[in-house]
């Protein structure tokens, strides 16, 4: 977001630029007009979104446009189940809009405060083995080219790019609408409860498999799995939700208050934190209820953190875990965040995390006030040593050079960058480093 002064900093305060001018425009021309104007001075130019990116992919040294403005549902295709949204749109949002039409997302994931255009850029995913990231639900877009140009990508123009413009990093153009392929709506039968780690583990990927929806989190120093599982239903089904007074206690009073807490006193007494994690397993997620899709599917997330999240061949998520759990018993840290242990199917989106292989992501988060460098630096050597891909929008060191290696399409994406964005109008730090310059 951008505060007053004009400096823009990021959610988790990870990231943060005084950019040179920052924009609000309304209407697609007004995104054409910037674009040309910061074309003709030679300023780089980026669009930010709900700014919940732990990386610098969204910092903006030249011109920053504020989409806050673009937000809302262009038009619906009901009899394809499409619907098109400006690309400001925060996901949050969407659910109310497609309900008149008895349409939902296909899949979210456990944060839906981003922007549409922001959740696709970065491979913004939920869990489910039979099921894509955001981006797979992409079946059309229209860009703002660095020249100031229109540019729509669907199954009737430039239907080849769709996979490529789905999920741009923001490095090809500006994303002004996007259309998604929704599914009627669904309700979800959710079942959150404690359980043995070992047991979790030992039958992970038939778990995996035989769920629609299934996670778990694991606090360190503790011995249980916290699993999630949802099982999807009709929307007609017996609705259980969780009442209002159990759910502020569960996500407000223990999820947001108590956690506060907890990581403040864990940042002062280092040593107490075993005891609070499990504290916190006893505390959190033994539960059962059934509700609209898009309320199990999100979560409140109120305490900041940071977070480093790799996609591993599924295959890889125990051996790797494992390693992950040892590093943190051998360094004799403190970590009083969970680890998250999420899934999702193979998919053909070229930068997608999940392209071409079925994928099991580990994902590890610090308290925003903790230095995550040696824990981040450490798991993040487990992760490449087993075959991982970074999430674009949480932290990493990778470098074009690593990456090409373990995209298939890398070449083809930078050879479209060159292509659309020849003098890269849309460049900044980041991209640099992880497309090349």
């Amino acid at each position: 977001m951008t505060r007053p002064g004009g400096t823009w900093q990021n959610w988790g305060r990870s990231e943060r630029v005084r950019p040179r001018r920052v924009e609000f425009p309304r209407t697609i021309e007004a995104v054409q007009r910037a674009v040309m104007a910061a074309s003709e001075r030679g300023m780089p130019v980026k669009a930010v979104g709900a700014g919940h990116s732990f990386t610098g992919i969204a910092v903006a040294p030249g011109l920053l446009l504020e989409l806050r403005d673009m937000t809302g549902l262009v038009s619906v295709d009901a009899d394809r189940s499409r619907a098109t949204f400006l690309a400001g749109t925060r996901l949050h949002q969407v659910p109310a809009l497609l309900a008149p039409y008895g349409l939902a997302m296909e899949n979210l994931g456990d944060i839906d405060q981003q922007s549409i255009a922001g959740a696709i850029s970065t491979g913004t995913h939920g869990t489910g083995a039979r099921f894509g990231g955001i981006a797979t639900q992409v079946v059309g877009a229209t860009i703002v080219t660095a020249e100031g140009e229109l540019l729509r990508v669907d199954d009737e123009e430039n239907a080849e790019l769709v996979p490529a413009v789905a999920l741009g990093l923001g490095a090809l153009g500006i994303l002004v609408e996007v259309t998604l392929q929704c599914v009627p709506s669904f309700v979800l039968h959710a079942v959150e409860q404690p359980e043995p780690l070992d047991e979790v583990l030992d039958a992970l990927e038939d778990r995996a498999a035989a769920a629609d929806h299934f996670e778990f989190y694991w606090f360190p120093h503790t011995d249980r799995a916290m699993t999630k599982t949802n099982t999807r239903l009709p929307a007609d089904a017996p609705r259980h939700p969780l009442t209002p007074v159990g759910k502020w206690i569960d996500d407000a009073l223990v999820g947001t208050g108590l956690h506060q807490v907890a990581c403040s006193v864990a940042r002062v007494v280092p040593v107490a934190i075993p005891a609070i994690n499990r504290l916190s397993v006893r505390m959190w997620g033994d539960r059962e209820f059934t509700d609209a899709s898009a309320r199990v599917f999100a979560t409140s997330r109120a305490v900041r953190f940071r977070e480093m999240e790799y996609a591993l061949p599924v295959e890889n998520v125990r051996s790797a875990f494992d390693e992950l759990r040892e590093l943190v018993d051998e360094r004799g840290w403190r970590i009083s965040f969970p680890v998250e242990v999420r899934f999702a199917a193979a998919d053909a989106v070229w930068m997608s995390t999940a392209y071409g292989r079925a994928t099991g992501y580990i994902a590890v988060h610090r308290y925003w006030r903790d230095d995550p460098t040696e824990y981040f630096e450490a798991v993040e050597q487990i992760m490449v040593s087993h075959d991982g891909r970074p999430h674009w929008g949480k932290m990493h060191t990778l470098d074009a050079g690593v990456l090409r290696e373990r995209y298939p399409r890398f070449d083809e994406f930078v050879a479209l960058r060159d292509r659309l964005d020849p003098d890269r109008l849309l460049r900044n730090p980041h991209l640099d480093r992880v497309l090349g310059g």
